[in-house]
């Protein structure tokens, strides 16, 4: 239902909640966040700010007591306020039961196991003694992912071991799950749209480049440079995973495409994605406009792409803590067809996302050149 006066909470106000604020206010919806620091991006855009805390039950449950609808920028939120609001008949997307399952790794590998959505071989393990047990016994062999079950974000909660070495100074502690460090040809991620009348529709597949130190997307590229036929098997997996879930708004999921052509899922996020960025400046349909229409129960929109397009994350430069400058933004703009979009962050400090920069351009090829020119122009310091 297209509503101007219906309130839609928003759990999270970092930069994520700031575009899905900043896409509601072309259709004047009215966006209420909840955010530890009237600091953070989307207080800034949003109609309504509210200070709190969204892990805690009692925060979330009067913040959402008087909403028509509640959506999250972030999966770390208390589910078990969001179900006690879903009882007592607010309106919750993602729905509590699935955000359960995302947020915590291990449930989500069991869920794809369960539902035979392929993923990499795993083992979940209580804590880093019982990771280094299976290792002595021979039950695992080196090298290997280890992933906290909760609260990984942004690249942390994330181990690579390689080495005897790595066993005792990489292992993350707390639960976690294993999985076999799969060898990738690419890694892909799709953004698939749900709305409450079960219509889906699925963005192109983007290639996804990491920053080899922070972990974190450093350059995305879309179309993903992959067969017609892995980009379909892509897409249709998206699909598949969303409606299993049984999520009504954006799912992002992320792929590993492997060198014989296979696809595992990797893990989702059942929100706005930082592999979706590019669609404000590259799509029909930005991604954030689609998850609006999807939690509102609005006709899906477009998702083809107008022009090829490159996103390059902008980080913090390593070796820099403090307030923020922006050096080469200048150089940057002069370029035809590259856009930046800065978050609002006053504090930068090493490999904190800043923003980000769409470059499109008639040809992909085109578009990576400028992107690459972007790259080593634009520098986040602190003077």
């Amino acid at each position: 239902m297209f509503s101007t006066t219906k309130k839609i909470g928003i759990l999270g106000g970092g930069q994520l909640g700031k575009m899905l604020c900043l896409a509601a206010a072309n259709w004047d919806f009215k966006t209420c966040i909840l955010d530890t620091s009237a600091d953070v991006p989307a207080a800034k855009v949003c109609h309504e700010f509210s200070k709190g805390n969204f892990n805690d039950y009692q925060t979330v449950l009067d913040f959402g007591r008087d909403k028509d609808l509640i959506t999250i920028e972030i999966e770390h939120v208390n589910t078990e306020a969001l179900e006690a609001l879903e009882a007592s008949g607010v309106e919750i997307h993602p729905a509590p039961r699935a955000l359960k399952i995302i947020k915590d790794k291990g449930l989500q590998k069991q869920f794809y196991a369960e539902n035979d959505i392929p993923t990499a071989h795993f083992e979940l393990f209580d804590d880093a003694d019982a990771v280094r047990d299976a290792v002595a016994s021979g039950r695992w062999s080196l090298p290997f992912v280890q992933k906290s079950r909760t609260a990984g974000y942004d690249g942390k909660g994330v181990s690579i071991i390689r080495t005897k070495s790595d066993l005792d100074a990489k292992l993350l502690p707390g639960p976690c799950l294993l999985e076999i460090l799969t060898p990738i040809q690419t890694e892909i991620a799709v953004i698939a749209a749900r709305n409450k009348q079960d219509e889906v529709v699925t963005y192109p597949a983007v290639e996804m480049d990491f920053h080899p130190e922070a972990n974190l997307v450093e350059m995305l590229v879309c179309p993903a440079r992959i067969s017609p036929l892995v980009a379909a098997q892509a897409e249709a997996l998206a699909e598949r995973v969303i409606r299993a879930f049984d999520v009504c708004g954006l799912l992002a999921v992320e792929m590993f495409l492997t060198p014989d052509q296979q696809i595992l899922v990797n893990e989702v996020a059942p929100r706005p994605h930082n592999s979706g960025h590019h669609t404000i400046d590259s799509a029909i349909t930005s991604q954030f406009e689609q998850h609006l229409r999807a939690i509102c129960g609005l006709p899906l929109g477009a998702t083809r792409q107008i022009q090829p397009a490159v996103m390059v994350n902008v980080l913090g430069e390593d070796g820099f803590s403090g307030p923020v400058h922006y050096e080469g933004a200048d150089e940057c703009l002069a370029m035809e067809g590259v856009h930046i979009h800065l978050y609002g962050k006053t504090e930068t400090r090493p490999f904190r996302k800043m923003g980000h920069v769409t470059i499109t351009d008639d040809t992909l090829e085109g578009a990576i050149v400028k992107a690459q020119k972007v790259r080593s122009t634009l520098r986040v310091i602190s003077v």
